[in-house]
Order: structure tokens, then sequence, then C-alpha cells
């Protein structure tokens, strides 16, 4: 009886305290122990086991790792810098189930907090939870502590539960997965385990280990497998090789009988492969002459002069077109010059600015002292940053924190007296023809999936804020074909197209929630053109802080219809509301200009907050495509240099029953800017988003141009965090 007692206490202490201490920022700590080696599991660890080891802060990579006993594709993610976190897709091999092929294919969640870092005699120590949001065949947890014996050799002791004592948990059958294993953590009894680490060199690393897992798994209906032969000892060595920036390859043994091998990437978006970019150089500041140089430009008597505004905002468009921004409009005083900007090129709105001022210095006349340096996103504008050019002249070879203290970020209005439209920038055309390339993952029955095409897209800017914008898309080639939803109580069996389009009963699951996503692949497999979006927003600016959009048409490929958001968002303010209401018909499957009978209102009220280090938590309430009410949680984290990783998680009002397998909707995104690995200045991202399934609960419309994202990098906080790149 005294063990569980234990238990509790480590429940009741150790967790709360590895949250507090782990998320305490006024905390002296030694440089961190970095990561020698990743686990097969996609943790820093030995083979099998953890560490306490940590990786750079915002690392993101992945692990592939193939044995006899499975094969594991691990993303990995240090969410902080004691924080980890890994998704999971796994072959499970000497398991059924319905398939009859030998393996299961799992999906599984870890999260791995570090307590404190090495320091003098102490030990690293972290505590981890393995498979706590899957179905179990990984669930375990542990508590591990990592020190250095001497610079090349690192030795980690720790204490595990669930698999890592060799004491695998009753997987429930009839579980769903999705929920947390809440009531099994740090039960069923402890058993140590070990890891030894030699960094040969700096390429070179050897590991051996002590484990328990047994590689066997049990099931509530009284099934037992074991996962290939039981491993013929506790003891798996290990040696891994790095080459190049961001690349490991290893093999390992388990039990000393059997073979695995692994490799692993890993990116850093501190870490770029031009970290200074390549693109050109910006002009440099030109200092006003002296008032007796140019006594004219000093009076400023120039500004009577009707055609002085026309030739100076000429020769400044023309200048900014080169540098890659666009001047949208002009507002021109003796003393003080306002311009409306467009950044086409840098990642970083900063860098736009520090850009324009440049110019400035070069096209104004002297007596024009005040700069208004104005953001706009499709036309409307976002805020104003004011800078004296004295300042500019002054601080040009210093640090970017000074120009920033020098300056003021206001809300920017929506018009100005004065202010004029450059020449040919309304109507604009825009068109491109691209190949595009759609992945699916993480699904247990069709594994990794994949499409190739072409898109040709377009957008006509009628005026400010009036856009409309197209898609064409043409299939080429891939695996991703069409189906029906699943037949009910048959796993692994699908309605044929024909079955599904002839019975709209079909089109509500048994439980009654329509089925707004879980026929998804109804809109996949179109050997004809598709599509995908057509649409005409308008976007506008009812005050200094809140802005409307209202979009129009196939807003995407399943849904058509009208959307409509309000945003209020403060140039200065670190909190946003938003509201948005939405009524859509669902388009048929050939993704063409007809609809199907589903209809449906669906809206959110909004809340977000940026936090510092690129933080940004988002709330939304409100009712969503299948007619289920709830909220959506989203935290994500966006670096200097672009990099956005977050996660969700959606709760509705439909029970796990109604829900299907999962439980409820959650997943991860990830956008990384192209210029992050080419070093060339572009605005063009290469986005994801990682979920394991595709239900009809917690959906939402997924349209074009919310205004939070369009919005937001040019106010406060993502405004200053990439301040650094003003002087670019």
């Amino acid at each position: 009886m005294r063990r569980p007692r234990l238990i509790r206490q480590l429940m009741a202490t150790t967790l709360p305290v590895a949250m507090l201490v782990g998320s305490g920022t006024g905390i002296a700590v030694a440089d961190p122990m970095l990561a020698r080696n990743m686990s097969s599991y996609g943790m820093p660890g030995g083979i099998d086991t953890p560490t306490a080891e940590m990786l750079p802060d915002g690392t993101l990579g992945a692990t592939l790792s193939w044995s006899d006993y499975a094969r594991r594709g691990n993303v990995f993610f240090q969410a902080l810098p004691r924080l980890t976190t890994v998704l999971r897709y796994a072959r499970v091999d000497g398991i059924n189930d319905y398939r009859d092929e030998g393996y299961i294919s799992d999906r599984s969640l870890d999260l791995r907090l570090q307590v404190v870092d090495e320091q003098g005699w102490r030990p690293a120590v972290a505590v981890g939870l393995q498979d706590f949001l899957g179905t179990g065949v990984y669930s375990g947890e542990y508590i591990v502590a990592t020190r250095n014996v001497t610079p090349a050799v690192r030795a980690s002791v720790g204490l595990g539960w669930g698999v890592l004592a060799g004491k695998p948990r009753v997987i429930d059958v009839t579980d769903e997965g999705g929920t947390p294993n809440v009531d099994q953590w740090f039960s069923g009894g402890a058993k140590p385990f070990a890891s030894v680490s030699w960094q040969v060199n700096d390429k070179l690393n050897l590991t051996a280990e002590y484990s328990h897992d047994r590689y066997f798994a049990r099931y509530s209906d009284g099934n037992e497998y074991q996962q290939g032969d039981e491993p013929g000892s506790k003891f798996n060595f290990g040696a891994s090789y790095r080459f190049g920036r961001n690349y490991e390859a290893g093999i390992y043994t388990i039990g000393g009988e059997t073979i695995g091998a692994q490799f692993t990437i890993a990116l850093n978006p501190r870490d770029a492969a031009f970290p200074s970019g390549l693109e050109s150089a910006p002009a440099p500041v030109r200092p006003r002459p002296a008032p007796a140089q140019d006594p004219e430009g000093w009076s400023g008597s120039w500004a009577q002069d009707p055609t002085a505004q026309p030739a100076i905002q000429t020769a400044l468009a023309d200048a900014m077109a080169d540098d890659g921004v666009r001047l949208e409009a002009m507002a021109l005083g003796a003393t003080q010059a306002e311009v409306r900007i467009r950044n086409r090129r840098y990642v970083s709105q900063a860098e736009a600015i520090g850009r324009t001022a440049r110019l400035m210095t070069r096209a104004l006349p002297p007596s024009v002292e005040t700069f208004v340096i104005t953001s706009t996103s499709d036309g409307v504008p976002t805020s104003s940053v004011t800078l004296r050019r004295s300042d500019v002249e002054r601080l040009e070879n210093t640090e970017a924190g000074r120009i920033a203290a020098a300056s003021s970020l206001t809300d920017a209005p929506a018009r100005v007296p004065g202010l004029v439209q450059t020449d040919d920038i309304y109507p604009r055309f825009r068109w491109s023809i691209k190949p595009y390339l759609e992945l699916g993952i993480f699904s247990a029955e069709d594994g990794l999936t994949h499409e190739v095409g072409a898109e040709a897209r377009a957008s006509y800017e009628i005026m400010p804020g009036l856009i409309a914008t197209g898609a064409l898309r043409q299939r080429a080639f891939g695996d991703i074909g069409q189906r029906g939803p699943g037949i009910p109580g048959e796993r692994g069996e699908y309605y044929t197209p024909e079955e599904y389009e002839a019975n709209p009963e079909l089109e509500t699951t048994p439980q009654g929630v329509p089925r707004v996503r879980s026929d998804t692949r109804m809109y996949t497999g179109n050997s004809s053109p598709v599509i995908p979006e057509l649409t005409l927003a308008w976007y506008a600016k009812a005050t200094p802080a809140i802005y409307t959009r209202v979009t129009v048409g196939l807003l995407e490929r399943a849904y058509g219809g009208i959307s409509t958001e309000a945003l209020w968002k403060p140039a200065n303010s670190q909190l946003a509301f938003g509201a948005e209401v939405n009524r859509v018909r669902k388009r048929d499957f050939d993704q063409l200009f007809d609809f199907r009978d589903y209809e449906v209102t669906t809206g959110h009220v909004s809340a977000y907050y940026e936090f510092t280090q690129g933080f940004t938590a988002q709330l939304d309430v409100g009712r969503y495509l299948a007619g289920d009410e709830g909220a959506t949680v989203t935290l994500t984290r966006e670096f200097a240099n672009g990099w956005q990783v977050g996660a969700y998680a959606t709760k509705t009002n439909l029970s796990a029953e109604e829900f299907g397998e999962g439980s409820f909707d959650k997943g991860i995104t990830l956008s990384i800017p192209l210029g992050w690995a080419t070093g060339q200045a572009t605005r063009d991202r290469v986005s994801t988003e990682l979920r394991s399934l595709s239900r009809d609960g917690g959906s939402r419309l997924d349209v074009t141009g919310r205004l939070y994202d369009r919005v937001r990098e040019s106010h406060t906080v993502d405004l200053y965090e990439g301040w650094g790149r003003f002087w670019r």
C-alpha cells in the first residue's frame, strides 16, 4: 500500500513544482544541456530511453526510425527552452487489428519538461509523458536526471512507468483515443533505466542504455501481442553520425539481436543557411545639404509649385519599387510627408519601413523633417510609424533599438487630407502558374498519400480594398483518390463515390452529425480542372482601430457563400477582439459552380493576445460547420525571421461518440518563409497543417484573408519583434 501513496505524492509535488520552476524566467542557470542524440521516439535520449537534455529553443525536425519492432515517424518541436513536444505516427509490428495485416498504425503525442538544468554538482532533471493522448501502445511516464561525467561522457538515470518499466497499460478496444489517460499516469509500478553517451568527436556519438521495454501489448478484449521476439537482454547499443548542418544518421541494436536504423533532420529558425540574406543592400541615407547650399529647399517654398509633388512621388515610387516596396499614396507638405506603402518582398515589415525611410531621405526636399510611413494591407492602412528625418540621419549606423526609441507607432486613419494616389496603382492584375503538392499523412488506413498538379492563380485589385481572386487546378498524378466516407461498423471499408452521391441520407452520420468534413475525399481525385477558390473581397476600415471584411463567392473547395468579419485591433495593443459570421452552402464534388443541399450559418467571436517572445494565444467561441457549438484554443509561436509553429484544440457540444475517433479536433500548423532557406527576400511561404484525422465536429470554414494575420504584422508586438531588420 506504500507505493500508491508515493505515486500520489509524486503527482502532487513533483509535477506542479516542475511546471513552476520550468516556467520561471528569473532563475539563473548555466548554459543549457543540449542533446547529443535523438532516440527512436523522436526525443533527446538514448535509443529507447529518455534523457533530461533539451534541444536549442525553437528547433523543429523529424526522426524516422526503423526496426523489426516498429517504424516510427516523429515530428519534434522545442516549443520553449525547457519544453519539448513530439507528434508520432508509427507502424507497430506484431499487433493485429480489423485489417489483419500483422501491424497497426498508431498516433501519439509526448511532452517533456526540464525541471532544472545542470549546474555545479546538480544534474539536469526532466519529467515526461509518453503517448498520453493516443491509444496507449507506447504509454509511459518518467523522471530522469542527466549529468556530464567528463566533457565527452554524459550519463542519465531515471525512473519509468508503463512501457518504460516493461509494464504496458491495458489498451481499451472501445476507446476512440484523443483524451489524456490521466488516471494511469505514474501508476503500475516503476523501474529504473539508464544510458551513457560518448561524444567521440564532433560527428560521432556512441550510446549504451539499460531498458525495460518488452515490446509487448495487452488489450481489454484479452488479446496479447508480442511485437516480434522479446529482446534477449535489457542492453541496447547505438552509434550516430552527424553530417552537414542539420542531419544525423544512426544504427542501433535492441537486446543485442535486433538491428535498427534512424535518420534525423533538425532545423532551427535562428540558424538559417544564409543568416544575413542575399538581398541587395539598401540605399544609404543621404544627409541634407547645408541651408546655404539649398536655400529654396530648406525654405519650403517648393511646396507651392503644383508640379513638385507629382515629380517627387514618381521618383520615390520608382526607387521604392526597385526595393520591393510599393508606394500606394503620398501626402506631401513643406515640413511633413506621409507615404502609404505595401510590402511586397520582406518577411519583416520593419525592413520595408527602414528601406522606405532611407529612400525618403534621398527623394524629399530638405525642409521635410517629419516622415510618416503608413503600412497597408490589401489597400487598407494598418499603422503609421512617425520619425524625425534628423534621427534617421543621425542613427543610421547605430543599433536598431535607438531608432525604435526615437519613433512612434500609431493607428492609421482611413483618410488623410492631401493624400494622392500613385499613378497606375489601380486597377492591378497579377497571375501565376505553379506546381502544387498535397500530402496526406497520419492516416492509419492510407499511410502517406500525395497528389501533384498545376495551379493557375490570379488576383485583380479593382480599387483599394476591393480584390477579386481565383484559382484553377489540374491534377497530374497521385494516389489520393475519390472515395466516400467510412461505412459505420466496418472499419477500413468505405462507400463508393457512386453509393454516396446516390443516397442523400449518407450525408449525415448515424449519430445525426452532418458530414461537413468526413467526406473530404469526395473532393479529391478529379481528373478534370477544378476551381478551389473564386471570390470577391472587400476590406475596409470603419475607425482607426476597427477593420472589416466581406468575402463572397466560392470560398474554399467544399463551401461557397458569404463571409463577414470585423476586428478591433489598436496598433499599440497586444489584445484584439473579432467577430465573424458566415452563411455558406456545400459545393458539389466536381468543384465547379454547382451546390449541394446542405446549408449552414456559422460564426465565432474571437479574442487574441500577443505575448513576448513571439507567442500569440487565440480563443474562438461559436458555431461550427456541423452546427455544433464550442470553442477553439490556439497557441502560435512566431520567430523574428518569420517561422510560425502553432497548435490548436477544439471542443464542442458533440460527445466523443458523436465526434468519432480522436474524441475532439486538434492539430499542428507550420509555416516557414522560403527566404529562410534560399536567402532571397520574399514573402512566399511553405505552410502545412498536421492533423491526425478529418472529422465533422469542430470544423471551421477555410476562408482566405482573415483580418488578424493581415493586420498584426505592422502592429506593436510583431513589428518590434522584427525591428532588428530596420537597418538591413
